[in-house]
């Protein structure tokens, strides 16, 4: 577990300023509508908070919810109510701030699993420079035959069902004089006498 010193600078940094904005006498609430303020600031400390300590998802995930969710969007308003600044104890104000952590916390994850399945794919990838693609699913194959033959492929002009219904086990096949006149023209071609 590696703590990243940049992000846990700017989060000490962010908390310094929310506890300042939060917990005084400054009313921001005349510029900004007060529950946004509050979504926003606990989407940037949470996005901050879940990229300080380097371990696996699932930990980053649990203690990003524990100490942003429940501890400080939480705790801060309760904190809030008890110190004597002019402000009172407001319900919404933890749902905006539950809200904001929560959606903070939403994008960080979706990234993270992102970036991981990126990093998987670049280290296990049989041939460098070859495209992902899953042939089984039908991705990156191009139009395949239907098995159909157009009238005019036909050399009598019969649909393959018109042949079909006419079909003659005894007769002759074509694919035999059709071979042998291959075989005759690349003999003709090399100087040797046919067969």
């Amino acid at each position: 577990m590696r703590i990243r010193l940049p992000f846990a600078a700017v989060f000490l940094g962010l908390c310094l300023i929310a506890a300042y904005a939060g917990l005084s006498t400054l009313q921001l609430g005349a510029y900004v509508n007060d529950k946004v303020l509050h979504a926003a600031t606990f989407f940037i400390l949470t996005i901050v908070f879940y990229w300080i300590i380097d371990t696996n998802r699932r930990r980053t995930l649990n203690l990003t919810l524990f100490v942003c969710t429940f501890g400080l969007g939480i705790g801060s308003e309760f904190l809030q109510a008890a110190i004597p600044n002019g402000r009172n104890f407001d319900l919404y104000d933890i749902v905006a701030n539950v809200i904001g952590s929560v959606a903070g916390l939403a994008l960080c994850t979706w990234y993270h699993m992102r970036m991981l399945d990126r990093k998987r794919q670049t280290r296990y990838q049989s041939v460098p420079g070859q495209d992902i693609t899953d042939v089984e699913l039908g991705e990156g194959i191009a139009d395949q035959e239907e098995g159909v033959t157009a009238p005019s492929s036909n050399a009598r002009g019969q649909t393959l069902q018109e042949e079909v219904d006419n079909w003659d086990e005894n007769g002759v096949d074509d694919w035999d004089e059709e071979d042998e006149e291959e075989e005759s023209s690349d003999d003709d071609k090399k100087g040797k006498a046919p067969k």
